[in-house]
């Protein structure tokens, strides 16, 4: 499939009929999955028709389809985050093939894998701009030191046939810019609003209580993440051993392949029956309630979906001080934060919670209309179409050449 045979002509008149857009995400469950479709459902369907690529099955399916956003399943991308060579070259031909079969104006793509596959394909393609959003960075301080730096590498490189990209935060923007990943006229810190969480209430948290088997007058840790090394289970599993705190219970709220490690620690530190492994749930929005204190220990991030949730929900807020977190967690005024891959940091800030109810409560509420400055759903179209418009006037001399 040779790209000058897919190009679009980019002179045609777009303005005359409906752009599309191609949101691309090797995971479409929570998470960047959520922000995607929150996005692709944003735009003004009277100028944009967006449509999402994205492997396996779930909820976020359906929801895609009742907002009118197309959907196409990818078979070749599953695995989720993960770099499988093999299988990575056969989604690449699979999702290049759809590219240039739904003629796509635009193609966004979504996090590390999807954004390399995507891109890549979106090239191939003849797309005539390709927008990334960077939900923090595939690479950390935590890898070793050749993985990090070949992970930058491919990034840059990528980001020479990237027109635009979006961040989720200011500091990650900031970061992509002073890593040379993108340049600085290039990209801006979009904030997607999250799904609608109600204030908790005493009904609501004996509810959430109810579902989840623990007492009223027991102290409710909580968190919503994938049990994987980047969300760190084992240092939050140490934390809570830390507290040496009876009354006190932890519910986790997701699932993933760390699942037996976390298993097997929670015994040996005797936390059977007080850290709760609940697994993927539906119902998050519905358990919120059930937490005193929402708890993440993160080792990076981007900018995460449920510390955002929990803080609207008026949940006192503990996090790692990665990434752009600080951005949401001022300290000591709009939650604490605890360095990362350190358990006995993030212990301490959870029993100063749990011991100044009165300063975590102030806290929480000041984390509420510090969120609700930002999260707002009528600025994310606008600044996506913003965003989308800018890349294809950008893109236009470079597909006038291929033509």
């Amino acid at each position: 499939m040779a790209a000058t045979s897919t190009l679009h002509d980019s002179a045609r008149s777009t303005s005359a009929r409906r752009l599309r857009v191609a949101h691309i995400n090797a995971n479409f469950a929570g998470g960047s999955g959520g922000i995607m479709l929150r996005e692709a459902a944003a735009v003004d369907s009277d100028r944009y028709a967006a449509t999402i690529l994205a492997p396996g099955d779930g909820p976020l399916f359906d929801r895609a389809r009742d907002e009118g956003v197309d959907v196409i399943r990818l078979r070749r991308m599953g695995g989720g985050r993960h770099v499988y060579p093999g299988a990575d070259v056969r989604a690449l031909r699979e999702l290049s093939w759809h590219l240039a079969e739904h003629d796509f104006d635009v193609v966004h793509t979504h996090a590390g894998r999807a954004g390399a596959i995507g891109r890549l394909a979106a090239h191939r393609a003849g797309i005539p701009a390709i927008v990334h959003t960077l939900h923090g960075f595939p690479f950390n301080e935590f890898q070793n030191p050749a993985t990090r730096a070949a992970l930058r590498a491919i990034e840059r490189r990528l980001g020479r046939i990237t027109d635009y990209f979006l961040a989720d935060g200011s500091f990650v923007a900031s970061e992509a810019i002073r890593l040379k990943i993108a340049p600085p006229d290039r990209i801006r810190a979009v904030i997607s609003p999250v799904d609608a969480v109600r204030p908790t209430s005493a009904s609501a948290r004996r509810e959430a209580r109810r579902i989840l088997g623990i007492s009223d007058d027991a102290k409710v840790v909580g968190t919503v993440a994938r049990l994987a090394a980047q969300k760190s289970p084992l240092d939050m599993v140490n934390a809570i051993a830390g507290l040496r705190r009876p009354d006190v219970y932890m519910v986790w709220l997701g699932d993933g392949e760390l699942r037996a490690a976390t298993e097997r620690l929670i015994a040996e530190n005797g936390l059977k029956g007080r850290f709760l492994l609940a697994g993927d749930r539906d119902d998050v929005g519905s358990l919120l309630p059930a937490f005193d204190i929402f708890a993440l220990s993160s080792l990076w991030e981007g900018l995460p979906c449920s510390l955002v949730e929990a803080m609207i929900c008026g949940i006192p807020a503990v996090a790692t001080a990665v990434n752009s977190v600080p951005e949401l967690v001022l300290s000591a005024r709009t939650g604490l934060l605890a360095r990362p891959a350190d358990p006995a940091s993030l212990t301490r800030a959870i029993a100063y919670m749990l011991d100044h109810p009165d300063e975590a409560a102030c806290m929480a509420e000041a984390a509420r209309a510090h969120i609700g400055q930002q999260f707002r759903p009528d600025r994310l179209g606008a600044d996506l179409m913003h965003v989308y418009d800018t890349a294809l006037r950008l893109a236009a001399p470079r597909v006038a050449r291929s033509r």
